[in-house]
Order: structure tokens, then sequence, then C-alpha cells
């Protein structure tokens, strides 16, 4: 992701511990910063879910994001890593998209989570490559349900650019740029999303992480930083690469995942921005009318 965008997101983020202004437009109240450039409104829905609206009408498009407070440090100590993987798995459509036959495609799902927990207790080499021969079997069956990339291109369809995400430490954020007239498009698709991902294509994306972890491995200026923050961080979740360590990706658990998402990807541990040409009025009515 681009740095600008992050420092864009980070400015967001950091004014909820300034001195605040209150005001209230219809049933809704939010907060500003005093001498705020940007004159962000900061909603929190009843739900506890955070909105920042900024205006900025130089062309009739909004910057997205969607943030969750929670990044690798919330990582399960047997599969460190799981945030970010996490991140490429939220790409992967839902029980409503994404998909040809649902309930047909959950029966595969569910045995390729059970096997991967009992993947993950094996020792024995051979009998590891038996069971994952298994899973690659059952998850090639799963595959004629899924309809590759179709997030992707239902956001192409409704104008988004910039379709991206990344994961850090203490938080994961996803980010689209779409045009203003869509917002109440992006809002549905996106509380889908995040409400109830599904993991298809699960091993094959493994792969994807696998490969990500290899290239950090031959990265010495990567080497060094995680070398620094393994001593600084001792006793710390810092200490760990955001993309974990290769023996928990080698060892993954559908299960993790899962518990992971209904911890931190609730609505009192995530916020909104939006930044671009639209009247905050009528778009906190979208959020809370979807998130």
């Amino acid at each position: 992701m681009k740095r600008q965008s992050k420092k864009f997101l980070l400015t967001l983020l950091l004014i909820i511990g300034i001195g605040q202004l209150f005001a209230q437009v219809g049933n809704y109240n939010y907060v500003t910063v005093p001498n705020d450039p940007m004159n962000t409104r900061i909603y929190t829905l009843d739900n506890g879910l955070k909105v920042f609206m900024t205006v900025y009408k130089a062309e009739p498009r909004i910057q997205t994001y969607v943030v969750v407070a929670s990044g690798s440090k919330c990582d399960p100590i047997e599969t460190t890593g799981l945030a970010h993987y996490f991140e490429h798995m939220m790409f992967k459509g839902t029980p409503n998209y994404g998909t040809t036959n649902w309930e047909e495609e959950k029966v595969l799902l569910d045995q390729i989570e059970e096997l991967f927990e009992k993947y993950r207790t094996l020792k024995d080499e051979k009998e590891r490559k038996a069971l994952y021969k298994t899973i690659d079997s059952i998850s090639y069956e799963a595959s004629k349900y899924f309809i590759a990339n179709e997030y992707d291109k239902m956001m192409s369809f409704i104008g988004a650019t910039g379709t991206n995400a990344f994961t850090s430490y203490d938080l994961t954020a996803y980010q689209e740029n779409i045009p203003s007239n869509q917002l109440e498009n992006w809002a549905k698709i996106q509380a889908d999303r995040f409400l109830e991902p599904v993991l298809r294509g699960f091993h094959t994306e493994l792969e994807t992480i696998y490969e990500e972890k290899n290239m950090t491995l031959t990265n010495d200026s990567r080497k060094v930083f995680d070398a620094m923050f393994e001593s600084l961080f001792a006793v710390h979740p810092y200490r760990v690469p955001v993309i974990g360590y290769a023996e928990h990706i080698k060892n993954p658990s559908m299960r993790n995942i899962k518990a992971f998402h209904q911890t931190y990807y609730v609505a009192n541990n995530m916020a909104i921005a939006l930044s671009g040409d639209f009247n905050p009025d009528e778009a906190i009515k979208i959020i809370d009318n979807y998130f």
C-alpha cells in the first residue's frame, strides 16, 4: 500500500485522542477536533463502530478504509501470521458471492477444516504427506464451486480502484476508492464481507503466503529488521514478524482463523474512514443501515 495512504489513515485515527467539539444532525451525534484542517466528523454508532468522515470535493470519488484494531500482535502463539493470512482470505467471498452453490461447497470446506486440524497434530512426514494429498483432493472438488476473483470483479463493476489491504502489528486495513454515487453499493458489499467471510481457496492461498515468507528470508534488510525486533521485544508480540514463522505457516488452522474473526472483526473494534465528495449526513445513514 502507498505510504501516502497510510499517513492519511493514521492521521484520522490519531485525532481520537485530541480535544473534541460535539454536534448533532438528526439522530446522529458526532465530534470534531478544534483547528482540524480537514474538519473531520467522528461518529460512534450504537454498536461501537467509529466512523471518520472528511469532505473533499476535488473529484466525485470517495477514498474508503475499513480498519480493524487488531494485527499480528493478536495472533495466537501457535499460529503466528494468522492476521496477515486472514487479510488475504477476506478477498475470497461470502456465502452470498464467490460461489455457485454455497450449500454443497460448505460441506467440502468443513471437511477441509477438520482435516487441517488433524494435519497440524501429525509429526510423521509420510502421514502428513498422505493427509495433505487428501486435503488437496477435496480442495480441488471445492474449487469447482469457487468463483475466483468475484470480489475484485464486483468492486471493478461499481468503478472502484486501488483495491488493497495491509496488516501491521496493531491493525489490519482494507481500502477502496469508489465513485461518489456508489457508496451504498460499497457499504452493502463490505458489510457482507466483514460479517461472513468464507475461507475458500485456503490451501492454495497458503502457498502464496509461503512464497511471501520465502522472499523475506532472502531480503537482507528484512532479516536485519526482524532480528532487531526480536531483540528489542523479547517478551512482546512485536518480536514475531507480521507474516509469522515458517513452521506455523506450514501448519495453518482454519478454526483459529474463524475464532480470530469472531473475536476481533466486531463493530466496537473497527472503524470506517471516508474522504471525498459526499454528504456526511446521508453517508452516516447508509453506514448505520448496513453496519
